[in-house]
């Protein structure tokens, strides 16, 4: 029979449809025949996935495949061999025997999909900081956007073009809330997704009573889950600051990071912000460059 295989497509951004199906069977082969006819095989069965698509074997949780580049395959579950023909029987004395062999059980088995999302930046906030009005402000993206907490159940992916040279992909990602690192909230999805994004967009809102306390929450659950988190290039900003008639100029940097603040509303700040973001990007490209000439 058939191979079961995921292959790569870069055009999807989502495992939703497995929600609905989940079962798959690839073409089932023939038995070997008469007439000197070996069974034939089955046709393949490729499941598109998008990229990030991690692959774990649902009994044993070993991982069989983190699918990243565009066309990468992975066989999940592989056909079963083909009868042989009656002529793979053939002795001196019968030359035509009456028995061809049946093919083989495929493989059969239970996987797990599990999404991180590739990006260039990744948004960082409490629900309701302004991710996904920031993304549609930036993007050609139009992530659901309403005024109550986890809007964004699913990472929305944007085409963020900062001038005619350059671009990026920005990741609006659910919220994060305190407890995040032991699943509170939507807290393993969100940080899954994080660990694959290259620099960091801390969002605070401008109302907030305490923005240095929040950013040490937002930091302090990233750190729970990985302490390599921290170790990212980030950029923090003050989301709807039109909301704030009076605020300190220049706004003290927070943690050795420079505060942007911005309008997603307004478009006030939003130039400037995405010009650090495109800088952050070209240091890392240069260092991966440069690292590379040096191996």
């Amino acid at each position: 029979g058939g191979n079961v295989v995921l292959k790569v497509d870069p055009h999807l951004r989502t495992l939703l449809d497995f929600h609905y199906k989940q079962h798959f069977r690839a073409q089932r082969g023939r038995h070997g025949e008469g007439g000197k006819r070996t069974g034939a095989r089955g046709a393949d069965l490729v499941i598109r996935v998008p990229p990030g698509t991690q692959v774990y074997d649902d009994e044993t949780g070993e991982l069989l495949a983190d699918l990243v580049e565009p066309g990468q395959e992975v066989v999940v579950a592989r056909g079963g061999r083909g009868g042989r023909g009656n002529a793979a029987f053939a002795t001196a004395t019968n030359q035509t025997p009456r028995y061809a062999e049946p093919g083989t059980k495929g493989e059969e088995r239970w996987i797990r999909l599990e999404l991180k999302v590739i990006a260039d930046v990744g948004l960082v906030g409490f629900p309701n900081a302004g991710k996904s009005t920031l993304l549609s402000r930036v993007s050609a993206a139009h992530p659901k956007i309403a005024d109550y907490p986890f809007t964004t159940l699913q990472p929305n992916l944007g085409l963020v073009r900062v001038d005619d040279t350059r671009s990026f992909i920005m990741a609006d990602i659910p919220g994060l809330i305190e407890g995040a690192h032991k699943g509170k909230g939507l807290g393993h999805q969100f940080l899954r997704h994080i660990e694959r994004t290259r620099v960091l967009l801390y969002l605070i809102e401008a109302t907030s009573a305490d923005v240095r306390k929040d950013f040490e929450i937002l930091r302090n659950e990233l750190r729970n889950y990985s302490e390599s988190l921290l170790q990212k290039p980030a950029v923090l900003a003050l989301t709807k600051i039109d909301l704030v008639p009076e605020r300190p100029v220049p706004l003290p940097k927070i943690n050795g990071l420079p505060v942007f603040p911005i309008s997603a509303v307004t478009g006030e700040g939003i130039q400037e912000l995405l010009y650090a973001l495109a800088e952050e990007l070209e240091k890392l490209r240069a260092a991966e460059k440069a690292e590379q000439g040096a191996g």
